[in-house]
């Protein structure tokens, strides 16, 4: 195991973008040594230049990259490479194996949601989405949330807005970068945990800088978000789910 650490590249480890450090000094490479060959090799890979974009096409890839950053805030480099990650899952089918009655497959709901938010962008501004500015991109993105369980484009716009955020969450919290901003070590095996508990840290493990800031920042979003749905007649119920009695995904 010793020998393992020399061969985990320096300075590829990072936080995405003007992300704040809650977990200063943290570096989950600084873990590898502790994780077998295999692992080490896949996590290090997620590090390695980006897959070529094989499922979006030329039109759709810069509104999907412009999404994503949208959904993640992701506003300024390094980024993690969302995009190239759902682009691979979609080329390979690599799906969660259902969908729902209501909306196509993955695949091709990923194609028609992308080309609808567009069309949105043409229709109100007369551009392209991803030429849009970052406020104009997110208002528009917000209109379409606002719409619950209505429809968009022939779709119902909450499943379509889950469908976004599952894959867009995923590829995110896969990415090391993410794993550093989080203070999460990676994978466990085959060290493990010993010390459960709350605020039980391992030896490894770095302590928040700044406790209770997130519980803060987002008590004030839950705030401004309530304000500005206020404006609006019958706005949704925010965290809790769409009535989906009777719906069953289809496998």
């Amino acid at each position: 195991m010793a020998g393992r650490r020399g061969r985990v590249p320096s300075g590829l480890n990072h936080i995405p973008g003007d992300r704040q450090e809650k977990f200063p000094g943290f570096d989950v490479l600084a873990q590898a040594p502790t994780w077998d060959v295999v692992t080490v090799g896949v996590v290090l890979n997620r590090l390695g230049p980006p897959p070529a974009i094989r499922f979006f096409t030329r039109q759709e890839e810069p509104v999907a990259r412009a999404l994503l950053n949208q959904l993640l805030d992701q506003r300024n480099e390094p980024r993690v490479p969302v995009l190239a990650t759902i682009d691979a899952r979609l080329a390979e089918q690599q799906t969660d194996g259902w969908h729902y009655h209501d909306l196509p497959p993955d695949g091709q709901a990923w194609r028609d949601s992308v080309h609808a938010l567009d069309d949105d962008a043409q229709a109100a501004c007369g551009t392209g989405f991803a030429a849009l500015s970052w406020a104009r991109q997110g208002q528009l993105i917000d209109c379409m949330h606002r719409l619950g369980t209505g429809d968009w484009h022939g779709m119902p716009a909450a499943r379509v807005w889950g469908l976004w955020t599952r894959y867009a969450a995923a590829a995110f919290y896969s990415h090391p970068w993410a794993w550093n901003e989080i203070g999460f070590g990676g994978p466990a095996y085959p060290r493990g945990y010993k010390n459960l508990g709350l605020d039980r840290r391992e030896p490894w493990e770095v302590a928040d800088a700044q406790p209770g800031r997130d519980l803060e920042r987002l008590a004030r979003r839950v705030e401004e978000a309530r304000r500005r749905y206020a404006e609006y007649p019958d706005p949704p119920v925010i965290g809790v789910p769409p009535d989906t009695t009777g719906d069953e995904p289809e496998w």
